[in-house]
């Protein structure tokens, strides 16, 4: 979270149990370095390890499951 408010990205945490909401607001009290920065925005390749979406097969699969509202 700490990574995302520095960029100035709106955070809007969700939690139902104490611990983590106050956990979720202790995040003002540092600061990343710009390294830091720059080695956490290399994590994110825009690729999963689980599925790819761009795969017509998973497409499929995908239009195939039935969800209950």
């Amino acid at each position: 979270m700490r990574w995302l408010v520095q960029r100035g990205i709106v955070v809007i945490p969700k939690s139902v149990h104490k611990e983590r909401i106050v956990e979720n607001f202790d995040i003002f009290d540092f600061e990343l370095s710009a390294g830091d920065i720059k080695q956490i925005s290399t994590l994110d390749t825009r690729e999963t390890l689980f599925m790819s979406y761009h795969d017509p097969k998973f497409a499929k699969l995908l239009g195939t499951l039935k969800v209950d509202l």
